[in-house]
């Protein structure tokens, strides 16, 4: 059974650890805040894009970005390197590894947490640094750079992006965004002269490189801002949980004195009765 002392300093303990939850809340508030007002999503980007490949004649075009070759499938996970997130890792991971199962699969891992994982679970995989908020623009192209060269030397037939978007700042989502084979959209085809000074071939090569890097950056964006969120509702489920342990501890303290109280005050009247009889 538990001392009155001991009640008291692991009341005084859970006050300074909600202390520090208050302060770790503020700071992931302020950088979600802070990364919301730098994110830019640049939504007509994909639609010059797919003016673009109207110009093309793409159904007589065998691009491996535009049919897939095969069934294999290159799939690239987005973790964190630090942790207070929850599940939000572990359940990127396991949506990862479920939609490797349909067929044969290379995974790419980005983040720690991820890296960690993986490991316990003797998944072979790659693995690339979690994502900086400073430096996103340069890993998301670092990012691309690496994902279609390898879908072209290893001749792979899907290339798929699982990461955790922020529905709201409370609500965060793992979402599967499947990449390559570029789908474009079926439109009423208007015949035009085009004067092409390069083979549409290297044309298409260019335009989803160009398109596949807007999308990654806007990704990793979208990935940090649900970790900020994902901290903040982890914290705030756990000051929650102290408050409640707080509340057990007053009341055993509480318990405790009344009962210590009472004994001696049980000893003392009898103490008295002795001395005066």
């Amino acid at each position: 059974m538990k001392t009155i002392a001991s009640l008291k300093q692991d009341m005084e303990f859970n006050r300074s650890l909600s202390s520090l939850i208050e302060v770790l809340k503020n700071i992931a508030v302020s950088q979600y805040r802070s990364l919301e007002q730098k994110i830019k999503l640049y939504k007509d980007f994909l639609l010059v894009v797919e003016e673009f490949f109207e110009l093309l004649d793409i159904e007589n075009l065998n691009h491996p970005f535009l049919k897939p070759i095969n069934n294999t499938q290159l799939i690239l996970a987005i973790t964190s390197d630090t942790g207070l997130l929850g599940g939000l890792n572990m359940q990127v991971i396991n949506l990862a590894l479920l939609e490797s199962e349909k067929g044969s699969a290379k995974l790419v891992i980005v983040g720690e947490k991820g890296k960690y994982y993986a490991q316990d679970l003797g998944v072979v995989f790659t693995f690339f640094k979690g994502i900086e908020e400073e430096s996103r623009f340069a890993q998301a192209l670092q990012m691309r750079d690496y994902l279609l060269k390898r879908f072209l030397e290893e001749k792979m037939g899907y290339l798929k992006v699982i990461y955790p978007k922020p529905v709201s700042f409370t609500v965060q989502k793992v979402e599967i965004e499947s990449f390559l084979p570029f789908s474009v959209p079926q439109k009423e085809q208007v015949k035009t002269e085009v004067i092409l000074e390069s083979h549409p071939y290297r044309i298409v090569e260019y335009l989803v490189y160009l398109w596949f890097g807007q999308k990654l950056y806007e990704i990793f964006s979208l990935s940090k801002l649900a970790e900020y969120a994902a901290r903040f509702v982890h914290l705030e489920e756990s000051t929650q949980k102290l408050k409640e342990q707080d509340l057990k501890l007053r009341l055993e303290y509480f318990k405790l004195r009344h009962e210590l109280i009472d004994r001696n005050m049980r000893e003392l009247f009898s103490a008295r009765l002795i001395y005066y009889r």
